[in-house]
């Protein structure tokens, strides 16, 4: 085994193990109730759904229009604007101090949404392109569902159990997520580089930041909503992007353009989120937005 097939198996193994254990600690300080009572909101549904399906999708557009790329580069930017539903999303309210609850609703109703939406939809925006909806979705239910409903069950039969093993579980994907980035950044630092001479690093900068403003803006006033909307809107769901292309577009840029992509969120979204629940604190006096109350959605 060489290094680079080493760090690789690194990579992959922290990834998968920050998604479970990440969604089993989410599991376990919920309930399900908490989870779909934010939901509930006809309008902030409405307006999620139209964020990350009509408003993130049009802006992947006028930004492959204004930016020169290569093609491959641009399909991988559609590929991404299509996919939504992050596992990475809980871990970034919960460091943004938002409504935690309706992180992960959102989440999984981004996620399942993106099931049936990438199938139709992305075939129309690149012609000759095939998508297995369930080639997406049993990799999200195994490694994002499955986790999550045996946290909720373990919280429902046993609050005391959940709270003992909930903290662990949370620590793990910490540091999963650390390691991801580390060997991430490393794995990818020469795409990176040629990335910067092609504009993709630019058009992905503009994408993130398009992407997150868009979220912001119509998460409305309350920073606890505002900032799970924004950060929900700009974390793409990479996993799905990966199968699409990897199935359609292998031997090309577009794979590498798509991890790249994930780094890159990260990179961003993390300080976001940290100074998202900075001004979240100031903006409550301190306490946080993780148990549904009020989720305020006015523009």
């Amino acid at each position: 085994m060489t290094g680079a097939e080493f760090f690789t198996a690194i990579a992959q193994i922290s990834g998968l193990l920050f998604i479970v254990s990440s969604m089993l600690a989410m599991g376990m300080s919920l309930t399900m109730q908490q989870i779909i009572a934010p939901l509930k909101e006809l309008k902030l549904v409405v307006l999620a759904l139209l964020a990350n399906f009509v408003l993130v999708p049009l802006l992947a557009y006028l930004i492959t229009r204004v930016i020169p790329l290569e093609q491959p580069l641009q399909i991988g930017l559609i590929v991404l604007a299509t996919a939504a539903g992050a596992p990475f999303l809980p871990k970034l309210v919960q460091g943004a101090k938002g409504n935690i609850a309706l992180g992960v609703g959102l989440m999984v109703l981004l996620m399942v949404v993106t099931i049936v939406y990438l199938p139709l939809v992305l075939p129309l925006l690149l012609p000759g392109v095939a998508v297995n909806p369930w080639d997406i979705a049993k990799s999200l239910i195994v490694l994002m569902l499955v986790p999550l409903a045996l946290g909720l069950l373990i919280r429902s039969h046993s609050a005391e159990e959940s709270s003992h093993w909930q903290p662990m579980f949370s620590r793990i994907s910490s540091l999963a997520l650390l390691i991801l980035l580390i060997t991430g950044l490393g794995l990818n630092i020469s795409t990176i580089i040629d990335l910067i001479g092609s504009n993709g690093i630019l058009a992905l900068l503009l994408f993130v930041v398009g992407s997150l403003l868009i979220g912001l803006l119509l998460g409305g006033r309350n920073p606890g909503v505002s900032s799970v909307m924004g950060l929900g809107t700009a974390q793409r769901n990479v996993s799905a992007a990966i199968v699409v292309s990897a199935q359609n577009f292998s031997g090309t840029m577009t794979l590498p353009f798509v991890l790249v992509a994930a780094i890159v969120m990260l990179l961003i979204l993390l300080p976001t989120a940290k100074r998202l629940g900075a001004r979240n604190a100031a903006a409550t006096g301190g306490t946080t937005s993780q148990t549904p109350g009020k989720t305020d959605s006015k523009a």
